[in-house]
């Protein structure tokens, strides 16, 4: 069975670039019918939040990806306890001392010379009384995992295709800060492994880590798992974008909120998010089971994916234009039925135009300013209006041939006297919404001034 994971820190909310990545875990697993886990790195106790673990539920909720299991790995602290003791036990982990400080030096250093600014193992070579030293001055190391520089790290990746990286390359990666607490790279392979994930799909910035944590995951399975099931499929999908061409720095702040700010549909986003950066049309597609059928690593590209909020919109607005009033009837003005559906929503561009539109038909509407002529016009119209199946295509016809006005001239003045306005939704489908006694009123009103 497939089995995939989004693993967001609750430190802050989800953007659009935490949402894609969970869309298209979800997808991947749902595609084969498999398990979508949601799993909170919360290990970081300082700067997770309850709320924000809350938003992330909430989020999930409203796009529709809900999850089949949850994970807090601050109720797993033991497990990854005993990880550590096991790879400590292998000899695969080793204490250092340096400081921030000292670090960055040392890749200034590097950078310099025109080496890689990897770590230099220099804590290797510390001797006991060096370590006996450090102890007695108070001073706790952090804990790096040894790779072994002996053989290339490969795999395939399911959108990078074939690759390979030499560990000496590598720095030795810190797993546990001096404070005890931990960092993502050893709870995420515990978890993988316990969880039994079969597939890891991410963004190509982690496309090190994974390198990393191939490694470690062989080496995990043989200290303290046994039998060695292989690490799960790794696939890389390109970062996203800003509509300007450069990463943005407002995609890392547009999230589900900014998107429910801005009236956008839960089902736009999905839309959107489900294609982009893939060789297939961006469509506005509700329904997210013709997504799934088509949802293949295959059409992933390796090109950047440009997020484009005006594209967001027009889907939003062809989406809005597919709903069906079953559909949409809770989130309608009071009184408001399927004709009065029917007849706004050509119009509308978001969900939160409803209300303006509506008021067309309940008022008070705006008072038109017409010409004298036209308000001579509009009391002809007040006469004229007669009641019937039709009643627009019977007035309009009762006044062309009376007046001998057509086009704009006929159409403009009698919209801005029965709405208010000078364009909006059909008048053959608003005008029996407004009812006979109504608009006989407003356009005797406009005709009056």
């Amino acid at each position: 069975m497939t089995v995939t994971r989004f693993a967001p820190s609750p430190t802050g909310r989800l953007h659009v670039g935490n949402i894609r990545t969970a869309l298209h875990n979800w997808m991947l697993a749902r595609k084969s019918g498999g398990r979508f886990v949601l799993r909170i790195d919360d290990t970081d106790a300082a700067r997770s939040r309850e709320d924000y673990v809350d938003a992330i539920r909430t989020d999930l909720a409203w796009l529709g990806l809900e999850p089949d299991d949850e994970v807090r790995q601050s109720e797993r602290l033991d497990h990854y306890e005993r990880a550590f003791l096991a790879l400590r036990e292998a000899g695969r982990i080793y204490p250092a001392y340096e400081t921030a400080q000292e670090l960055e030096l040392k890749r200034k250093v590097a950078l310099g010379r025109g080496l890689p600014p990897i770590y230099d193992r220099a804590a290797l070579a510390l001797t006991d009384a060096d370590h006996a030293a450090k102890q007695s001055a108070g001073i706790a190391p952090h804990w790096r995992f040894m790779l072994d520089h002996q053989e290339p790290i490969a795999w395939l990746d399911g959108i990078r295709g074939a690759q390979k990286f030499e560990p000496a390359q590598l720095s030795d990666p810190v797993i546990r800060r001096a404070d005890g607490s931990w960092l993502y790279m050893l709870p995420s392979i515990v978890d993988d492994i316990e969880m039994a994930v079969t597939d890891v799909l991410r963004g190509e910035d982690h496309v090190s880590n994974t390198a990393v944590q191939i490694q470690m995951f062989t080496v995990l399975y043989a200290a303290a798992f046994g039998e060695n099931t292989g690490p799960p499929k790794f696939a890389h999908e390109a970062l996203l974008v800003g509509s300007e061409g450069k990463l943005s720095k407002r995609l890392g702040s547009l999230g589900c909120d900014a998107f429910r700010e801005d009236s956008i549909e839960p089902q736009a986003i999905v839309a959107l998010l489900a294609r982009l950066g893939t060789s297939l049309p961006v469509e506005p597609i509700a329904d997210s089971a013709v997504l799934l059928e088509t949802f293949d690593l295959a059409t992933f590209g390796r090109a950047p994916a440009r997020f484009d909020g005006a594209e967001l919109a027009r889907l939003n607005t062809a989406l809005i234009h597919q709903m069906a009033f079953e559909t949409v009837k809770d989130r309608l003005p009071a009184g408001m039925g399927e004709a009065g559906w029917l007849a706004i929503r050509p119009n509308l561009e978001k969900m939160a135009d409803v209300a303006g539109y509506w008021r067309i038909v309940t008022g008070p509407i705006d008072e038109p300013e017409l010409q004298d002529e036209d308000r001579a016009f509009i009391a002809e119209a007040a006469q004229a209006i007669t009641w019937s199946d039709d009643p627009w295509h019977a007035l309009t016809a009762a006044l062309k041939e009376k007046t001998g006005r057509k086009g704009k001239a006929l159409f403009l003045p009698l919209r801005l006297a029965l709405t208010g306005r000078g364009s909006g939704p059909d008048m053959a489908a608003l005008l029996p919404l407004i009812g006979e006694d109504e608009a006989r009123k407003r356009l005797e009103r406009a005709a009056r001034g």
